[in-house]
């Protein structure tokens, strides 16, 4: 009985202490990586499509996509999260937003397939990384079609991010396999 005890704290068991610990890391994890870029209009070249992809591959479903959500409320709130550290409600609505949407897609897919243990097939993984990344995109694209003319949404939010997109899908895939066990074997230890 007192082990039980032990491991409620304000009436939150330590799994969800986890989350939201790897929530808080995640977020800041994306948010560093989103400060490098190579700025290009309207949609710029980023790390934090490297940011939700390693963090979705590490840290599973629900702290891969509690992470992800958590990023999009520092932004929303205000803090200089985005891109070049832009924030604000403004940025879900601007020809970038969608993007940002379809970040919380992709961490889901990625913590979907990392949680069945995709990270032990690291071709597989990059091929998952690519799908989850494609989903970005699809949501980026939808957006960003309402601000530029329709023959140039390929060419300002897709056609310059393809080199990059595979080299992150590469890094993460090939890299993340022993975070994704220790964060597992953290979510273990703690229940």
């Amino acid at each position: 009985m007192m082990i039980i005890q032990q491991t409620k704290f304000f009436f939150i068991d330590n799994s969800l202490k986890v989350t939201a610990i790897k929530a808080l890391i995640g977020s800041l994890f994306i948010a560093l990586l989103a400060q490098v870029s190579i700025p290009l209009q309207p949609v710029p070249i980023t790390g934090q499509t490297l940011g939700v992809t390693i963090v979705g591959f590490a840290f599973g479903k629900r702290a891969g996509v509690a992470s992800v959500a958590l990023y999009l409320l520092e932004g929303a709130l205000g803090l200089p999260v985005f891109a070049n550290g832009s924030s604000g409600i403004a940025a879900f609505f601007g020809p970038t937003g969608g993007y940002l949407y379809g970040f919380l897609a992709t961490a889901y897919i990625l913590g979907y397939f990392s949680d069945k243990g995709i990270l032990n097939y690291p071709m597989a993984a990059f091929f998952i990384a690519i799908l989850a990344s494609a989903t970005t995109f699809v949501f980026g694209l939808l957006q960003l079609s309402f601000f530029v003319p329709a023959d140039k949404v390929l060419e300002y939010g897709f056609t310059p991010f393809i080199a990059g997109g595979l080299v992150k899908a590469l890094i993460a895939s090939f890299t993340v396999s022993g975070a994704y066990k220790l964060s597992k074997k953290l979510d273990e230890k703690m229940q």
